[in-house]
């Protein structure tokens, strides 16, 4: 007897096998009855036959209820009509625990309320099963793809004294009588790390205390955020369209059967390679207002503006050289026009907004403190972040990008919650 995942079974046909799972459903055809089995790694058909199965086994028909854990037993038999091409012909089935009420996600429709409120069970329907399966394999693929680029892996604390992206989005908590703050990035931490090991990243939650309500945002959400020493902002670009290319590379060819199940128009992904188009912010305003936006010049985009602009190109659109009073205070500014920061956008296909915000940092440590004093900062967070210019400053870079987002892009999602495990916005805090 092997004890298989459902998975594996094209390794063990005509095999006597055993799988410990779930009941998703359960269907009858006269003296045959069906059993669909979830085990976590795939769905399986079984068979049960009068004579075949035990028949303390096959007068569980009526005694099974959907989310019933069991181990099953049986003849592994290949069936191109079945899920997977596989199906067991069942000899036993093993109640482990029943259930004795109704599963509360039932095939029918659920608000969205609802569903986040059983979050906790709506993880196990096949829709977030596979959501899920594709954030997985996204993480794996940026986790390779710096990896096998001689980037080390530094973590960034989730306790800071200082802001990076701005004041009025911290999370402040009691840190032993004293402020601290839930960061909003690990960028300042990697800056230090770059000048000790030339190239690496953090991955790990940020938080952003915005009051948004809107389907691309979250409270708490993750973050892979590289910095590179000797790196300017074009080579920057190549970096960040090269992890999102290599992204979709491994999506497509480790994920396609979790695609399909979300109905996702793979083409459209296929599609995507570097290079990806490079504009300038000044031109993405030209573009907007040719296609009559109202969009004034020296604002941020808005999701409006992003998605008009994304609808202009089949790839991921990169967006440089920004109003420098639009960006942060460590954004270095561009030496033929002090109005210009040069930092980078990528905005994704088919108006999923942001998924990359990045630049060139400031890299002078009279202009940085200039810099800090502007934006009304105070000195004494950053004394250690200036430290960095004091010794050893060189020209370097770096990018965020966004975890949630960019699962939600190559995913076809229509909100972002379905895209982390158990999301958290303004009115969710639980489960």
């Amino acid at each position: 007897m092997h004890n298989v995942s459902i998975k594996d079974l094209k390794h063990f046909e005509g095999k006597n096998v055993e799988i410990k799972g779930w009941v998703y459903n359960l269907r009858n055809v006269g003296k045959i009855w069906f059993i669909i089995l979830r085990d976590g790694t795939g769905l399986l058909q079984g068979v049960v036959v009068k004579g075949e199965a035990t028949d303390k086994s096959f007068k569980l028909e009526h005694q099974l209820n959907q989310e019933d854990s069991v181990i099953v037993r049986g003849i592994v038999r290949k069936e191109n009509r079945s899920i997977g091409g596989y199906e067991l012909g069942v000899t036993e089935i093993k109640v482990i625990n029943h259930v004795t009420s109704d599963f509360p996600i039932s095939p029918k429709e659920h608000g969205a309320d609802f569903l986040m409120s059983h979050r906790h069970l709506w993880l196990r329907s096949k829709r977030q099963n596979a959501i899920m399966r594709v954030r997985h394999q996204i993480v794996k693929a940026i986790r390779d793809f710096f990896d096998n680029n001689d980037f080390t892996l530094i973590d960034s604390p989730i306790f800071t004294g200082n802001a990076v992206e701005g004041t009025t989005t911290l999370f402040e908590v009691d840190y032993f009588e004293r402020s601290a703050y839930l960061t909003q990035s690990g960028q300042l931490y990697q800056e230090a790390a770059a000048t000790a090991f030339g190239k690496t990243y953090c991955f790990g939650p940020t938080f952003r205390a915005e009051k948004s309500k809107t389907r691309r945002h979250l409270t708490e959400f993750w973050m892979v955020e590289p910095e590179m020493a000797f790196v300017d902002l074009d080579e920057n670009m190549t970096w960040a369209e090269n992890l999102v290319g290599y992204i979709i590379q491994q999506v497509i060819e480790n994920c396609f059967t979790e695609l399909k199940a979300l109905d996702r128009d793979i083409a459209k992904l296929e599609s995507i390679s570097p290079p990806f188009p490079r504009i300038t912010y000044d031109e993405a305003v030209k573009l907007l207002i040719d296609k009559g936006s109202s969009f004034e010049y020296g604002n941020d985009f808005g999701a409006p503006d992003e998605t008009l602009l994304s609808e202009q190109f089949d790839k991921p659109l990169m967006i440089h050289r920004w109003p420098s009073n639009i960006k942060a205070f460590y954004m270095k500014r561009d030496d033929l026009n002090d109005k210009l920061a040069l930092g980078v956008d990528m905005i994704a296909p088919e108006g999923y907004g942001e998924i990359i915000g990045g630049g060139q940092r400031e890299d002078d440590i009279d202009i940085l403190i200039d810099r800090i004093r502007h934006h009304d900062l105070p000195l004494e967070p950053f004394k250690w972040y200036l430290d960095l210019r004091r010794y050893g400053s060189v020209p370097h870079s770096g990018f965020g990008l966004g975890l949630e987002r960019t699962v939600s892009w190559i995913c076809g999602t229509k909100h972002i919650r379905e895209t982390i495990p158990f999301p958290r916005t303004m009115t969710r805090l639980e489960p």
